[in-house]
This record gives structure tokens, C-alpha cells and sequence, in this order.
């Protein structure tokens, strides 16, 4: 009964979803507590619910319950437990159970950790929050159910993708739905700000704990996505601008330009209705992301082969969902518009140009993603997007951020010090210089290399000169509070991605190569010795296993192991061998025999020298760091006494004057 179960149970969160949309939205419109109150009960009861239909899915793959098509098509009876679990978001099914369940752990913390705000306009979110969770259950149970039933049973299964099955697997689709699902916060938030009209920027600084989170969690997955890619794709790279790729970039970048402008309009008032903006366009991005990756319509490494239905569920909701948003920020954003002046030197201004440059990359990221489509509609043919058009404008976009990080700190919200920025800049920029002439002499004048090695010393030199003044000129409990420990974290985390990035595309040496036993291959002070191939077998693969000696002014400092593997359904998958280094990785992944019917033979093998790869994804983790130290500030979950005086005023208007009236009959 497993199945049955799971599927009322998403039917039963289904309604309660329902509940959570439409009665707080109507009691906060009418005053009526007992409506409003509906909210956080019926938010737990359908989180309750989504939870079992989880758990009994990844029961039913850890039983084996194969008269579960889902679980028939993604696993077998050779697959090992942890890859199990890893199957239950494997594919499209479980993948859209695993995005409503992490949907409603978001609901559920709002819940939970927004008592002190206004009540009705945790409704309203609460509210924006269930009206989302009914369009992804109707979703499931209408046209991706995972419990569907195979009958009859077969006495044993397919198998997961064998590119999923890899350690990062079982972390990296959890820790970017967290990131993707948590923008839908934010962009609650800001729908309840335009429903409700009067609470003017407050709702701001209620909403920026939660975009961090979202934003960190976003940058983690990121980061280990790239890491994946890099390790077990057996290519070498980190990042090719896949289209599903793009599809975690393109909100990642717009959420970097939120969490900016969350700043400005809480602490100044500005640019409220960009804001608000800027949160729909986050969510609707994230939303995008799913239908490119669910709807088959662009081709991927990553994406999941779907039928069209689902796709164009999924293209219809977001219309709905954006087109909505976007007819309520037309009707609605005058009223929270408006803020302070700010001058042309000032910090508003560095971050408004900021957020200017990140919202159009996201754009152009957006444009390159979806040309092949638009060639396609207008019988253009099939145009292919590739790494030299990112390659190109991406750094171009970029380059006034990196120009302008280092300055962030130290201007001053409405007017900054020119004479202070100008020692700012001739500091770092004299550290920049001196570091690129070093490079320049070390690396053989590779142009990227020099401009790598200068603008990540501009940038993280930039920030350490602000550690320094805030440990030099503030008393020590007020030095390094949480926002702005996390912001340093992260710019810091920027010059390291860079120093990463740059260094690692501009001096990598790859090498297609043919090895027979005894053979070596030099790569600068390193020699690669193949030592042959020996066969080898895991719980549900057959392969070939090589063995590569890496020696250094004579003597073998490692030997690496890579493999060529044969999975269930004959899928072959090639398994690198790193050798990380702090400054370095060796990297050999295993090809192809010369001589099929030989194989001590000679091999194909394709042989890497990566130098720094590790400090992007280092850089990545402080950037990730940086985001849950700002979140974890103190003044953003505590209401301002100014604040209880506009929610006391506001309950003379007519929605919430019966709200008042009922708190004081009660007390």
C-alpha cells in the first residue's frame, strides 16, 4: 500500500495547500483573525503530508518495491543504499517531490521564526507561499506522479544514470533546491509588501536574513555542481555555460543584485519598487530554470529527457505566476516607491551600478540560453550558444564590479570621500601592479594569467584594508557585526574565484596522448608513467582500471587510478583520477584501448596540469560563508520600536481594524 499511500497523502497536501492560499489572503483582506489565523496550521499540516509521501518513496527504493515504476526505471537490485536515496531525486519525478518538499521546509521555518512580525502580513506570505505549493502538486499529481504502478512487477530494475552516481549526487540537488526554492521567500515577501501597500521599506529588513540564506545556499550548490562536473564528466573543466548550468547562474546573479538593493532600501529607503523588482525576477528565474531542465525543450548533460506535457504545465505556470507579479507590481509599486536622495560618489551609487551590471549579464546569460530556441521558432536553424559568447561579455559585464568592489566599504550611504577613495585606490592598486609584474615574469606574460593575478590582489587587498580600518578605528564590540563580516567574507571570496578562475583557464596544459606500459608523458617538472590496465568490478559496474605513476625530479610522489566503467545497462562512464594539490591538480582520465581485443596494450588517455583550480571553488565557499554570517545578524529578526507604532497605526484602516479589536477583546 506504499503507493496508494504516498499519492493520498499528496492529495491531502494538495488541499491543505489550498486552505493556506486562499483563506489568510481573505481574512487579511476582511479583518477576520480566524481566517488569518488558518495560515501556520495549515502549513504544517501540508508540510506533515509532503513529508510522509517522501519518506515513502525512499522506502519503496530501499525496499526495493519495483511494482513502483519510478523506482523500477532508477535503480536495481546491485545498486548500493546510498545511491538508493540519491535515486529518489535521480529523476523528474522525484526530483519535483524533493523541490515541493524543500518548498514547504522553507514555509515551515518562515512559520516558525516570524512571530514577532505583523500577523497579517505573515498571512500574506504564508498565503504567496501555498498558492505556489498548489501549482507544484498539481503538478506531481497530474502529470509527474512518482507512485505510479507497473504492473506487473519485473523481479528486478533499470538502473540511475550512472553520471549520478557520485558522492556529490547525494548533496548537490538538495543544496540547490534550497537555493532555488528559497528565492520564493523573498518573492513572498515582496508580494505581500505590494498587497498590503503601507509597511513601506520594514518588510525589507524582515526579508534579508532569508534572501542570504537562499543566496548562500544557491552559491553552495553552484560551487558543487562545478565540482562535480569537474570530477566525474572525466572533461576536465568546471564550467562549459550548459544550459542547465545557466539555469542556477541566471538567478544567482539577480539574487546577488537583491541582496544589494535589500541593503539600500532598508537602510535608506531607495530603491524600493527596483527591490521588489528585482525579488520577482530571482523567483521567476529559479522557475524558468525548472522548465528548461524538466521540459526537454534545450539539450544538456544535466537536463532530464521529459514529456513535452510537462513542460508546458510548467511554461503555463510560470507565465501565470510572472504575468501575476508583475500586473500586481504594475497596479501596486507607486505606493511603496520613493526613498532618500543619494549623490553621485555615495555607496547607493556603486551598488545601484552594481546591480545594473548583474542584471545584465543575467540577461545576456538568459539571451545565450535561449537563442537555439529562437532560432528554431523563427526557422533560423539550429544556432549554437556557446563558451566564446560567455567568454566574451561575461568578463566585460563584470569588470566595473571588480573595478568598484574594493570602494563598497569605505563610501558612506548618501556622499562618500573622494580623498579617501583615491588612497584606497593607489593601496590597492599598487599591490595589484606589483603582483601582476611578479606574475607577469613567473607565468611568461599569459595576458589573462596578469589580469587574473591583479584584479583578484584589487579586490581582496580592497577588503583587508577595510578589515583593518574597522580593527583599527571601532570599539571591539561593534567591529565586525554579522552583515558586515559576511559581506567581507564574500568579497574576499571574490578575489580568491577570481586568482582561481583565471590562473587555472589561462595555464592548464591538456594532453590527448597515447600510453603504452612504460611509457611517460612530461608535463612541466611532472612525468606521467602508465603502468597498464587491470580489470576491475564494483556492486552494480564492470570496468577497466588504470594505474598512472606521477614522479617528480625522479622519485613517485603519487599514483592515480582512473577508470572506465560499464554499468547495468551498458552505459559507459569514465571516472578521472585527481591528484589535488594546494597550488595545483593532476588530473588523467582513462580513454580508450588501441587494440579492442588487447588490452595490455596502449591506451588513449587525455592528462591535465590544472594550477589553482581549487581556490575558484575555495572562493565559491567563502562567498557561500559570507552569505550565513550576514543572515545570521541579530538587528534582522528583532522589531525596531518604530516599527510596533506603524503596525499599531496600521490597524485603524478598515482590513485591519477588526483584527485590533479582536487582540484587545481577547487580552
Amino acid at each position: 500500500m506504499t503507493p496508494e499511500l504516498g499519492q493520498l497523502a499528496l492529495v491531502l497536501a494538495l488541499l491543505l495547500a489550498l486552505a493556506q492560499s486562499v483563506l489568510p489572503l481573505i481574512g487579511a483582506w476582511r479583518g477576520n483573525r480566524a481566517l488569518v489565523a488558518v495560515a501556520r496550521p495549515a502549513a504544517a499540516g501540508q508540510a506533515a503530508f509532503v513529508i510522509v509521501a517522501f519518506a515513502l518513496l525512499v522506502w519503496a527504493f530501499l525496499r526495493f518495491d519495483f511494482s513502483v515504476a519510478y523506482v523500477a526505471d532508477n535503480s536495481n537490485l546491485a545498486l548500493p543504499w546510498y545511491y538508493r536515496i540519491a535515486a529518489v531525486w535521480g529523476a523528474h519525478e522525484g526530483s519535483m517531490l524533493l523541490w515541493v518538499l524543500i518548498l514547504n521546509v522553507w514555509t515551515l521555518a518562515v512559520a516558525a521564526l516570524s512571530r514577532n512580525l505583523p500577523e497579517v502580513f505573515v498571512a500574506r506570505v504564508l498565503s504567496v507561499l501555498g498558492l505556489i505549493a498548489v501549482g507544484f502538486l498539481a503538478f506531481i499529481l497530474f502529470t509527474s506522479n512518482p507512485f505510479a504502478r507497473l504492473l506487473p512487477m519485473p523481479a528486478d530494475g533499470g538502473d540511475l544514470n550512472p553520471v549520478l552516481q557520485d558522492p556529490g549526487m547525494t548533496f548537490h540537488p538538495p543544496v540547490i533546491y534550497m537555493g532555488y526554492v528559497g528565492f520564493s521567500v523573498a518573492f513572498a515577501f515582496s508580494i505581500a509588501a505590494l498587497l498590503g501597500g503601507e509597511l513601506e521599506q520594514a518588510w525589507v529588513r524582515w526579508a534579508r536574513s532569508w534572501t542570504n540564506v537562499a543566496w548562500a545556499f544557491l552559491t553552495a550548490g553552484i560551487v558543487a555542481g562545478s565540482w562535480w562536473a569537474y570530477a566525474e564528466l572525466g572533461w576536465g573543466g568546471w564550467w562549459f555555460w550548459d544550459p542547465v548550468e545557466n539555469a542556477s547562474f541566471m538567478p544567482w546573479l539577480v539574487g546577488t543584485a537583491l541582496i544589494h538593493a535589500q541593503a539600500v532600501t532598508e537602510k535608506r529607503g531607495s530603491l524600493r519598487a527596483w527591490t521588489i523588482l528585482l525579488s520577482i525576477f530571482a523567483f521567476s528565474l529559479s522557475l524558468l530554470g525548472t522548465f528548461l531542465v524538466r521540459s526537454g525543450v534545450l539539450t544538456s548533460v544535466h537536463a532530464f529527457a521529459s514529456d513535452p506535457r510537462r513542460g508546458l504545465f510548467i511554461l503555463a505556470f510560470l507565465v501565470v505566476v510572472v504575468g501575476g507579479s508583475l500586473l500586481l507590481y504594475a497596479l501596486r509599486a507607486p505606493k511603496v516607491a520613493g526613498g532618500k536622495s543619494f549623490a553621485v560618489v555615495s555607496r547607493e551609487s556603486a551598488i545601484l551600478v552594481g546591480n545594473l551590471m548583474f542584471t545584465v549579464a543575467a540577461a545576456m546569460v538568459l539571451l545565450g540560453t535561449l537563442f537555439p530556441l529562437i532560432g528554431d521558432a523563427f526557422n533560423l536553424g539550429r544556432i549554437s550558444v556557446g563558451p566564446p559568447y560567455f567568454g566574451f561579455l561575461f568578463p566585460l559585464l563584470m569588470a566595473p564590479v571588480v573595478l568598484l568592489l574594493p570602494f563598497g566599504p569605505f563610501l558612506r550611504w548618501g556622499r562618500g570621500e573622494s580623498g579617501l577613495l583615491r588612497a584606497i585606490a593607489l593601496r590597492a592598486g599598487l599591490a595589484a601592479v606589483a603582483c601582476a609584474i611578479v606574475a607577469a615574469f613567473l607565468v611568461h606574460v599569459q595576458v589573462k594569467a596578469i589580469a587574473g593575478v591583479a584584479a583578484a590582489v584589487w579586490c581582496a587587498v580592497g577588503t583587508l584594508l577595510y578589515v583593518y580600518k574597522r580593527y583599527r578605528e571601532m570599539p571591539r564590540g561593534r567591529r565586525y557585526p554579522a552583515e558586515m563580516a559576511g559581506m567581507l567574507l564574500a568579497h574576499f571570496g571574490l578575489g580568491v574565484f577570481l586568482i582561481g578562475v583565471l590562473l587555472s583557464e589561462s595555464l592548464s596544459v591538456t594532453r590527448d596522448v597515447r600510453m603504452a606500459p612504460g611509457d611517460t608523458q612530461t608535463i612541466g617538472s611532472y612525468g606521467f608513467r602508465f603502468d597498464g590496465v587491470k580489470q576491475t568490478s564494483g556492486p552494480n559496474w564492470r570496468g577497466n582500471q588504470g594505474s598512472v605513476s606521477v614522479l617528480r625530479d625522479g622519485s613517485v610522489i603519487a599514483v592515480m587510478h582512473p577508470q572506465k566503467r560499464t554499468y547495468t545497462r551498458e552505459q559507459v562512464q569514465t571516472e578521472s583520477a585527481i591528484d589535488p594539490g594546494f597550488t595545483r591538480d593532476l588530473y588523467v582520465a582513462l580513454g580508450e584501448p588501441m587494440d579492442a581485443n588487447d588490452l595490455g596494450g596502449a591506451w588513449a588517455m587525455r592528462i591535465y596540469y590544472k594550477p589553482f583550480i581549487r581556490w575558484l571553488w575555495a572562493g565559491g565557499l567563502f562567498m557561500m560563508l559570507g552569505g550565513f554570517v550576514a543572515a545570521a545578524d541579530r538587528r534582522f529578526r528583532v522589531k525596531r520600536k518604530a516599527e510596533a507604532g506603524e503596525e499599531a497605526a496600521a490597524a485603524t484602516t478598515p482590513a485591519t481594524a477588526s483584527l485590533t479589536a479582536a487582540r484587545e477583546s481577547h487580552a
